[in-house]
């Protein structure tokens, strides 16, 4: 894995586990938007903790391409989940946020993948 590609996941990680923290410590600009879609407080510590657990599998993914690929996956799945809710919820003009989240961890799967 070249510099560029081994930049890209580790930003694209990074991008994601800060999302990860936003919601652990319930920054508004994420929370707030979570109880405006309607997503239960009881769910917020495990989402967090998926996010993060990605993030951190992106990064083991540098070691062990297998793990990264992996977690890229379940981010994606978890980011598309993130679509359907907001669509689900009609806050249509939301949609490019789950998006800003998604693409890099499709990416970052990507890179990891083709190495």
């Amino acid at each position: 894995m070249g510099i560029v590609s081994t930049a890209v996941v580790i930003l694209a990680a990074a991008w994601i586990g800060f999302s990860a923290v936003a919601t652990y410590t319930r920054q508004g600009w994420v929370v707030d938007n979570l109880a405006d879609y309607g997503v239960p407080r009881s769910w917020w510590p495990w989402l967090a903790t998926a996010k993060l657990l990605g993030a951190l599998g992106l990064l083991v993914g540098l070691v062990v391409p297998p793990i990264g690929v992996l977690a890229a996956g379940g981010l994606v799945v978890y980011f598309l989940g993130a679509i359907v809710t907001v669509v689900r919820a009609g806050a249509y003009a939301h949609l490019p946020f789950p998006l800003l989240y998604l693409t890099p961890a499709a990416v970052a799967g990507t890179l990891i993948g083709t190495a």
